[in-house]
């Protein structure tokens, strides 16, 4: 059945970057079939107070009649929802949870944000993570002196799962070797480039760092950072860092300070107990954790021009941002939570290097609450996308070990309907500009990998949804050489340069270009609005709105047939033809006066580019 619909897009909010005090104005849409009402409008909760601004009917178009209210932006966060009373007196309440018969909770309001927002192009972003060690070796990485903690190991050997290889096995990955692939990137179309920490450390991934001084010299050192963004920056595409806010690592020359004179500044940076020991990491020892009271460490590592956050956006370094390890526990220790001020802090000094950046949080499971806007633009989680994807689309009963997040480490099977259920009980959590810079990812360096254990066929439909849902897509290195992991660390495969034109390679590079294309050429994909149509066991059914455009989707992990009635799309009306964009596996699309059919024979994706969406002018 067709509901009332509102979303974040520019279809239905009139400035999604208000000022404080700015009157901003919101459109709901309700089908024309829906019932006559008595009154519609907005309930938000400037200062914790209800307050009600009730809309006025500015006109109908295309089985629509379009409601516009006025919303003043009290507060920084500014959160609303929608009320519709019926003649009859029934309420309907609208939030981004969906429809309800009952009132519904502020923390699935829509929300207008007066914050700093991201950069223009964040949206428009398609990223691809690299973790250095393992990407691709320069001719210089043979000259490198080894460290003593090294277990030096050759590209083609295979990725040792256990202690202490696990951590400390060394490719030889590094920049240069990035920089001299960087025309794979321009070819897959990827246009933000994710590294994983660069800096010297005691292990391959390098996130217990033994300083933030420098880039460590078995990636290059400095000039090699200098000369990847340089070329990077030349064919189009930006560059993130990767910083550990919540601990460094044990040999890190602030802790070897701290640990050895109880006196020195530096013992303020961590959490030292009466008897010397101190918090970690999760109880990792080699991670201790750091103590954000502390203000010489603040001056040191975030705040100001001289800190470690600042100086690698700035030239000759020129990094675009920082995706933050662990941010969900960063400055949290028992009763004590500075995590508002650490990540407020950073985003402060970000903005006054280049305000051109972007920040990027880690919190692997309910984020929201972190994620306001006042300081990340975007999360690195899984309980969005990942989860409910992999729970879609992998094998039932399939393993997933550790890093994204399942109970007991095993993966639910969801249907269709309950992937849109739980993608959408955890976006509504996220102002609608967060989540365009929220990552869309099969897998990370954390995860096994999504092929491991998918379902057949399956890859091109779930790194369809990843471009089409709102959010920036994610290629882990290696997942268009249709790699397999068991976990995050079996994973992190050296990338098997050479097997490019292998016909079981060749393929899935072949629709990671595609996808990516689709995603990049079709900006309604990037911005506009979302609108779920249909979902069923093994099929599900969307489409982004826009004024000038509109894109239908369609992703099946089996054979599967939805059937649309013809008011879910009025775009197709009238014999208007779908404009095919994209198709995997075999599919089909009917449009007639009766309604729309979507079917598929198997596991199948397709996009069609449709009219945009016929409103009221603004």
């Amino acid at each position: 059945m067709l509901t009332p619909h509102h979303d974040g897009s520019p279809l239905h909010v009139s400035n999604a970057a208000p000022e404080l005090g700015e009157v901003v104005r919101v459109r709901l849409r309700v089908p024309s079939g829906f019932g006559l009402l008595d009154w519609v409008g907005t309930r938000s909760n400037p200062n914790r107070e209800p307050r009600y601004s009730e809309a006025r009917l500015i006109g109908a178009a295309a089985g629509w009649n379009w409601w516009e209210a006025d919303v003043e932006v009290e507060n920084p966060v500014h959160g609303y929802r929608w009320l519709l009373v019926g003649e009859d007196g029934r309420q309907h309440w609208l939030s981004q949870a969906g429809l309800s018969r009952v009132e519904t909770r502020d923390q699935d309001d829509f929300r207008l944000v007066a914050h700093e927002p991201a950069p223009d192009w964040a949206a428009a972003s398609v990223l691809y993570q690299v973790f250095p060690d393992r990407f691709a070796r320069s001719d210089a990485a043979a000259e490198r002196v080894w460290p003593e903690w090294a277990i030096p190991a050759s590209w083609g050997d295979a990725v040792d799962p256990e202690p202490p290889g696990r951590s400390q096995q060394v490719f030889g990955g590094d920049l240069d070797g990035v920089r001299e692939r960087l025309d794979h990137l321009v070819g897959l179309g990827v246009n933000l480039l994710y590294l994983t920490p660069v800096f010297p450390a005691r292990s391959n991934h390098r996130y217990d760092a033994s300083t933030f001084d420098r880039v460590d010299d078995l990636l290059g050192g400095d000039d090699a950072l200098v000369r990847l963004v340089e070329a990077a920056h030349a064919r189009g595409i930006r560059v993130i860092g990767d910083l550990t806010s919540n601990h460094s690592g044990d040999a890190h020359e602030w802790f070897r300070t701290a640990q050895a004179d109880p006196d020195s500044i530096e013992r303020g940076f961590y959490l030292f107990r009466e008897d010397g020991s101190y918090e970690s990491w999760l109880g990792v020892p080699s991670l201790p954790k750091f103590d954000w009271s502390s203000v010489e460490l603040r001056r040191r590592f975030i705040e100001g021009p001289d800190s470690v956050v600042a100086r690698y956006l700035r030239a000759p370094f020129s990094l675009d941002g920082w995706r933050i390890d662990v941010a969900n526990m960063t400055g949290r220790i028992g009763a004590v939570d500075l995590n508002a001020e650490v990540r407020q802090t950073i985003r402060a000094t970000m903005v006054a290097v280049n305000p051109d950046t972007i920040l990027l949080g880690e919190s692997t499971n309910d984020a929201a609450s972190d994620f306001q806007g006042d300081a990340w633009h975007g999360a690195m989680t899984y309980t969005p996308f990942t989860r409910p994807m992999w729970s879609w689309l992998q094998q039932p009963g399939g393993p997933a070990a550790g890093g994204i997040g399942f109970a007991r480490n095993a993966v639910p099977t969801f249907t269709g309907s309950e992937f849109v259920e739980a993608h959408l009980r955890f976006a509504a959590g996220f102002p609608w500009r967060t989540r365009l810079a929220t990552m869309n990812a099969l897998d990370t360096h954390d995860t096994p990998r999504f092929l491991t254990h998918s379902r057949p066929g399956t890859v091109p439909v779930a790194f369809g949804l990843a471009v089409t849902m709102p959010g920036i897509p994610v290629v882990w290195a290696g997942d268009e050489f249709a790699l397999t992991g068991e976990d995050g660390e079996a994973s992190r495969t050296p990338i098997p340069w050479g097997s490019e034109d292998d016909p079981e390679v060749a393929p899935t590079i072949e629709a990671y270009r595609d996808l990516v294309a689709l995603r990049r050429e079709h900006e309604v994909l990037q911005m506009g609005g979302i609108r779920w149509l249909e979902a069923s066991d093994d099929a599900v059914a969307f489409v982004r709105e826009a004024a000038d455009a509109s894109v239908l989707v369609f992703a099946a992990r089996a054979a599967a047939r939805l059937d649309l009635d013809a008011d879910a799309l009025p775009q197709l009306a009238g014999g208007v033809g779908a404009v095919e964009l994209a198709a995997f596996g075999e599919l089909r699309l009917e449009a007639s006066d009766a309604g729309t059919v979507l079917a598929a024979t198997g596991a199948a994706f397709g996009a069609w580019l449709l009219p945009g969406v016929a409103a009221p002018r603004q």
